[in-house]
């Protein structure tokens, strides 16, 4: 039956099933098949005992088949007796088909329990026998709309999706079983088969209960496939009554009388070879057979990139045992040298996994020291009223019961370092807030330390140990730093101004840098505060520079909404509540008057804090500052004594800008010197921590098995990996096997037939010449490996015996290089009938047409 090669490919096809069932999945991998789809008792059964010619399957009520059935018929002439194989019980040979009967049984209720449930892992049976073609199909559950017993209310759902998850796929034939008794219209089969198979070049109809049909009614239209045309047509069957099979009648018995049921009846004699059991067996035998050698390249692809994408991570586990001790302790080191690794990649930015998605560890301590600090900071700014009336009381204190006539270096000093020591807050805070994406950083990176539990907690715990006792260190570092400028005033220092100077020089800050038109952040923000009377809160394009701030309807910048000036604009944090989802901030005057028409302050929001943290630290930059606390005290008789005063109230202004020139000097060091202190002691303290000692305090634990013990995940992820690699890898060697050998032989031709081929089409197509046993006598042997023709578009069946007539032989023409004939080819040179006259050599060689290579003759 055509060439061996070919017939090898389904049980080619079975043997990767099976080395695929291992796994419990096909890894994805779309096997070539045959699922057989129908409703209830429209005959499905019935059709799979016939072409095994034995009872075997499960009958009764209801939904019997549970659970797919994967049914391997292998064609085996040695076999002395029939017999099945279950791969669930491998080895055991089923003589008696009654017991394969109660095994499958027995199989379904194992894994659905015996209250009609039903599942999607298939049963694996083979049956070995001389009087089967090699075929292989999948029984699935019957279409059902009703549940029964204890079946779910969906369960019509959950049928139709186990069927879907096996029809859906492109290397599936669908074998769409309806019963002539039904209306096509109304076939849930072919209504299935139509929903992933729209143009039907997938499906194949089979007719059952042609016997059963009302008196006077045929199924002739269906099977010429005139009503609902599939591109591989329908075939009709008749198979055993229930009176039939109650008396136990043979199945080869009922395919006789199926025989004479199409031969004798009226409408279906002049197709009754191309209907019944025996050819619906051949014809799905070299449909798949086909089917499978067109899809074996794709799928060869598909195993090969499985197999590449798994060799690494397999090559990894099969090297390192579950009990191997020293390949545990080679892990170990491995594992904490790439934690090492990865700490330092996530800190430093370097690497070839760059995130796209959010910040690293890195970049978010980098904004904290460049914006959250600094907003810290700025935060601790002297309030001017409250600043001159400190300086006011601390000159009347010093001078006490005198009159002073100058002004007091002690008030200078007394209120630079009350200054100064509230400083040690925002240093504090920064060193946490870096701390907490220290810690941060290290779970992502022990992420990967995952599959032994007990070594990611301990390297957990050790780093993090380590880390506070660097906080500690740290901290106390900064309460240094802080005594040491308490310590001694400088007032020598090249950027203080000095008491000459301090009556000359302006009693404000410089807010605002030389370039107004700097643009210092853009981005998108939400106005929060607009009545819904005027529209609800809407979300505009910001654009922040030195000297204003400024929205626009979009990006494109071309439509300005509002420009608002930075002069005498504050910030403030605005609580959120449980019902915003968004970060805000709020700009208002601290003249009390309204910022943006009607409003006395103006509340923006963003999604997310870091952007709204972003933005108030370049509203920092640009001269806005946060909110200060009004004070509690009163200080209406301070301004009484400098209304009357002038003296007094030049002394105080020159201390007030001593101060601020000191405390600018101050700022500046300790904005330079607590990112320095917290890199050494902290970060970079922590990399070589983790480079240096951590392998050694994990060592010192002592149980390394306990360390390196696989979680109960990793370990199924493991052995699921190897018995993947190692299926895909036995696949491909299956495929090996096969080689081109399989397509250098002649094939047996196509034949045509009224119900299958003529009807698909509307015409007759033209005959095809029968490929013959003996090979033609050309020169040398046919190349292995040589590429198949094309297949025709409409579908090609094979019958298992053609005659052919001889293939005439080959012109020998000693000028003229020899032609290889491909398969199922006539060499072009062989002229079909003998001409009147044969000219000469030169004669022929000259009239010979052009071009003529590959062209089959007329």
């Amino acid at each position: 039956m055509g060439n061996q090669g070919m017939q090898e490919l389904i049980p080619l096809v079975n043997r990767l099933h099976e080395a695929f069932s291992v796994l419990g999945t096909s890894c994805n991998l779309e096997l070539p098949q045959i699922a057989v789809v129908g409703g209830q008792s429209s005959g499905k059964s019935s059709v799979l005992e016939n072409f095994v010619g034995r009872d075997f399957l499960p009958r009764g009520s209801g939904i019997v088949t549970r659970r797919p059935l994967v049914l391997q018929l292998i064609s085996s002439s040695s076999a002395l007796i029939e017999y099945a194989e279950f791969l669930h019980c491998k080895g055991k040979k089923f003589t008696n088909f009654n017991e394969v009967q109660r095994e499958i049984e027995a199989e379904t209720d194992r894994v659905t329990g015996a209250n009609k449930g039903i599942s999607s892992i298939p049963i694996y049976l083979r049956v070995y026998s001389p009087n089967v073609l090699n075929l292989t199909l999948i029984d699935l559950p019957g279409i059902t709309k009703v549940p029964v017993g204890d079946q779910p209310p969906d369960i019509e759902y959950q049928i139709r999706d186990m069927i879907m998850q096996y029809i859906c796929r492109e290397n599936c034939l669908i074998l769409a079983v309806t019963p002539a008794n039904m209306d096509l219209a109304n076939s849930d089969a072919l209504k299935l088969a139509k929903d992933v198979d729209p143009q039907g070049q997938r499906t194949i109809g089979v007719i059952t209960k042609l016997d059963l049909m009302d008196e006077g009614t045929d199924a002739r239209d269906v099977l010429e496939n005139r009503v609902l045309p599939l591109r591989r047509g329908y075939i009709g069957v008749v198979n055993r009554s229930q009176k039939d099979i109650d008396g136990k009648k043979d199945i080869s018995v009922a395919i006789a009388a199926e025989r004479m049921f199409f031969l004798s009846h009226p409408a279906y004699k002049h197709m009754a070879d191309h209907m019944g059991t025996p050819y619906l067996q051949r014809v799905l035998n070299q449909q798949l057979t086909i089917h499978i050698r067109d899809t074996l390249p794709a799928f060869r692809n598909q195993l090969e990139s499985q197999l590449f994408s798994l060799d690494k991570e397999a090559e990894e586990y099969r090297h390192m045992g579950p009990n191997d001790q020293s390949r545990k302790t080679k892990a170990l080191m491995q594992l904490i040298h790439h934690f090492g690794l990865d700490f330092e990649k996530l800190i430093e930015g370097s690497g070839d996994q760059v995130d796209t998605v959010q910040l690293s560890g890195g970049a978010k301590i980098n904004r904290i020291f460049h914006e959250r600090f600094p907003f810290e900071l700025s935060k601790m700014e002297i309030n001017e009223k409250e600043l001159r009336r400190e300086i006011g009381y601390a000159i009347k204190n010093i001078h006490g019961i005198r009159t002073g006539l100058f002004t007091p270096d002690l008030a200078f000093e007394a209120i630079v370092k009350k200054e100064i020591v509230k400083l040690i807050d925002p240093c504090i805070k920064c060193v946490d807030m870096v701390i907490d994406e220290l810690i941060v950083t290290v779970r992502q990176c022990i992420i990967k330390l995952g599959i032994f539990p007990k070594l990611q907690d301990e390297t957990e715990r050790i780093v993090t140990t380590h880390i506070r006792e660097q906080e500690r260190q740290t901290k106390d570092h900064i309460f240094l730093l802080n005594k040491i400028q308490l310590a001694y005033i400088n007032t020598n220092h090249e950027d203080f101004i000095g008491f000459a100077n301090a009556q000359q020089r302006n009693n404000q800050l410089p807010r605002k840098p030389s370039t107004w038109n700097q643009v210092i952040q853009k981005g998108w923000l939400t106005i929060n505060n607009i009545s819904l009377m005027k529209g609800g809160a809407r979300e505009y394009w910001f654009l922040l520079t030195a000297e204003s701030l400024s929205w626009f309807k979009d990006e494109e910048e071309k439509e300005k909404k509002y420009m608002l000036p930075l002069d005498n604009l504050r910030v403030r944090t605005v609580e959120k509540t449980f019902m915003s989802s968004k970060h805000a901030f709020s700009i208002f005057n601290t003249e009390h008057r309204n910022v943006y028409k009607d409003y006395r302050h103006l509340e923006l929001a963003c999604d997310l804090q870091e952007e709204a943290e972003s933005w108030k630290a370049s509203l920092l930059r640009a001269g806005v500052y946060p909110e200060k606390k009004a004070s509690d005290g009163d200080i209406s008789e301070l301004d009484e004594i400098l209304s009357v005063d002038p003296q007094f109230e030049r002394q105080v202004e020159t201390i007030r800008s001593l101060v601020d020139s000191y405390m600018r000097i101050i700022y500046k060091s300790i904005r330079d010197l607590i990112p320095k202190t917290i890199m050494h002691l902290m970060i970079n303290n922590v990399k070589e921590f983790i480079h240096s000692e951590l392998l050694a305090q994990l060592y010192s634990i002592g149980d390394h098995s306990a360390l390196m013990e696989e979680s109960p995940e990793q370990a199924v992820h493991r052995e699921h990996v190897l018995r993947t690699h190692s299926a895909l890898k036995e696949a491909l060697s299956i495929l090996s096997e096969i080689s081109t050998s399989t397509l250098s032989t002649l094939l047996p031709a196509p034949v045509e037939g009224p119900g299958l081929l003529s009807s698909i089409v509307n015409h007759r197509s033209p005959t095809v010449l029968c490929a013959s046993k003996k090979t033609s006598s050309f020169a040398g042997p046919l190349t292995r490996g040589a590429v198949p023709p094309a297949l025709p578009t409409t579908p090609v069946l094979l019958l298992p015996s053609c005659s052919a007539p001889s293939v005439p032989k080959v012109l020998k023409n000693k000028d003229s290089p020899q032609t290889l004939t491909r398969p199922n080819r006539i060499a072009p040179s062989i002229p079909r009938r003998q001409p009147p006259a044969v000219p000469s050599q030169k004669q022929h060689e000259h009239k010979r047409t052009p071009n003529t290579k590959g062209r089959r003759t007329e």
